[in-house]
């Protein structure tokens, strides 16, 4: 079953995020916290949402994965959905979970009449890669990602 997350998801939110991390090799890298998430995803201005996945098993339902996604835009064809985590906790692996969850998101696009619906990977990451384009997504191999953070951010700011 897959739901649209409501606030008193943000604890079990926040623990996939650093579930993705540790998947990541970057379990210390979270700075985000349950208000931050609360304030993003359910805020005046909610800057994300997030699409869950809910097993449904003997010991009741466990999350069994998310998508969390914004609002991105390209001046060539407008709105359209980046999708920023996408993680499906290892035991829920090959259920299908992470493939009806893209299958939502791209829902979401169509429905809202965006363009596009992309993402980044990791490139050693050759499990959601051979994923993704098993689901009819390209590589943007001639791109490349740029950025800025911590003491570069600051300095440049302090610059213009």
């Amino acid at each position: 079953m897959l739901r649209s997350a409501v606030p008193d998801d943000v604890p079990v939110i926040l623990e996939l995020i650093k579930g993705l991390a540790v998947y990541e090799r970057e379990p210390d890298a979270v700075m985000v916290t349950e208000p931050m998430l609360r304030d993003a995803l359910f805020g005046p201005e909610p800057m994300a949402g997030v699409e869950l996945a809910i097993h449904e098993g003997s010991a009741g339902p466990e999350t069994a994965g998310m998508a969390l996604w914004y609002r991105s835009y390209s001046t060539w064809t407008g709105p359209g959905l980046y999708l920023e985590d996408l993680f499906v906790r290892e035991q829920y692996r090959n259920h299908g979970y992470g493939k009806a969850l893209l299958r939502r998101l791209a829902e979401i696009a169509v429905q809202r009449g965006f363009a596009r619906f992309e993402w980044s990977v990791l490139d050693w990451n050759q499990p959601s890669i051979d994923f993704y384009l098993a689901m009819g997504a390209k590589a943007m191999d001639e791109w490349t990602r740029y950025r800025l953070e911590g003491q570069a951010l600051r300095a440049l700011s302090e610059r213009a």
